[in-house]
C-alpha cells in the first residue's frame, strides 16, 4: 500500500497572489476495489489546473486488498483495494471500525487535513466520517472534518451508521457530484439532504469522476472559494487571539 502526495504549484494562468495562503490540504479516498494512483490519474487527469493548484491533495491506498474482480481491471493497473467489505444484499459488512482506525493513523500521520474527498466507496465514508466524529465515534484524535468532497456517493448502507452520522445535518462545506447515468444517483440525491447548502455539480456521466464543464467549474472554484474564505477568518481570529494574549501578559 502506498500514500501519494500531489505537490501541485500554482499556474500562470492565476496570479500569484492567489496562493499565498495555505493550500485546502484533503485526504483523497478511492473508489471499491481501485487504488490511489488510481484516483489521482482520475481527478488530475480531468481536472484543470484552475482547481488542482488551489488544492493540496493526498491520496491514499484503502488498507485491505480487493478480494475480488476489480471493476476497473482492463482499464487501470493493479493493485487494488477496498475499505471494508460487504455481501451482495449489504445486510452483512466486515472490517468497517478497522477501516475507520486506519484512517485516523492516516491522519495522524499525513495531517493535519482540511477535508475529506472521495470517490464511490470513499465517497461513502467522506460523507459519513464528520457525523460519526461530531458523535466521538470516529476520527477522535485528529481536528475536526470542516469540507468534504463527494464524487458519485451516496449514505452507507448500513442502518446503524446512517443513523448516527446523518440524525444531524452537517453543516461542513459539501461539494457533491452526481451523474445522470450513475447507478448510485438515487443515492446521491438523497445524500444532499443530509447537508446544510450543499454545492452541486450534476453531470450527464455515469459512474465516474467528470470533466467540468463551463458551469461545474464555477461551482467547484466556488466551493473552493468558500473553504479559503473560512480558512481566512479562522486565520485571522487565531491572530487576534494570540495579539491580545500578547497584551494581556
Amino acid at each position: 500500500m502506498g500514500s501519494l502526495t500531489v505537490p501541485t504549484e500554482p499556474t500562470n494562468a492565476i496570479g500569484a497572489s492567489e496562493y499565498r495562503r495555505r493550500r485546502p490540504r484533503f485526504l483523497c479516498l478511492h473508489g471499491f476495489r481501485t487504488s490511489a494512483e488510481i484516483m489521482r490519474k482520475q481527478v488530475l487527469g480531468k481536472w484543470p489546473d484552475l482547481v488542482t493548484a488551489r488544492l493540496d491533495l493526498f491520496f491514499a491506498d484503502a488498507p485491505f486488498p480487493a478480494e475480488g474482480k476489480s471493476e476497473v481491471e482492463g482499464i487501470f493497473d493493479p493493485p487494488y483495494y477496498e475499505w471494508f467489505q460487504f455481501n451482495k444484499g449489504f445486510t452483512e459488512f466486515r472490517n468497517f471500525d478497522e477501516c475507520l482506525d486506519y484512517i485516523e493513523d492516516l491522519m495522524i500521520k499525513h495531517g493535519p487535513f482540511d477535508g475529506l474527498m472521495g470517490f464511490s466507496q470513499g465517497a461513502a465514508l467522506s460523507a459519513a466520517l464528520p457525523g460519526l466524529q461530531a458523535k466521538g465515534l470516529a476520527l477522535k484524535s485528529v481536528p475536526q472534518v470542516k469540507n468534504v468532497v463527494i464524487i458519485g456517493g451516496g449514505k452507507i448502507p448500513v442502518p446503524i451508521v446512517v443513523e448516527k452520522a446523518f440524525d444531524v445535518k452537517i453543516k461542513c462545506p459539501s461539494l457533491h457530484f452526481i451523474g445522470d447515468l450513475d447507478f448510485l444517483k438515487e443515492r446521491g440525491e438523497a445524500l444532499l439532504d443530509a447537508f446544510v447548502d450543499p454545492f452541486v455539480v450534476r453531470h450527464s456521466r455515469g459512474h465516474t469522476v467528470p470533466r467540468l464543464d463551463d458551469k461545474s467549474l464555477e461551482t467547484v472554484l466556488g466551493y473552493i472559494d468558500r473553504i479559503e474564505k473560512n480558512m481566512d477568518e479562522e486565520t485571522e481570529l487565531s491572530r487576534s487571539k494570540c495579539e491580545e494574549s500578547i497584551e494581556a501578559a
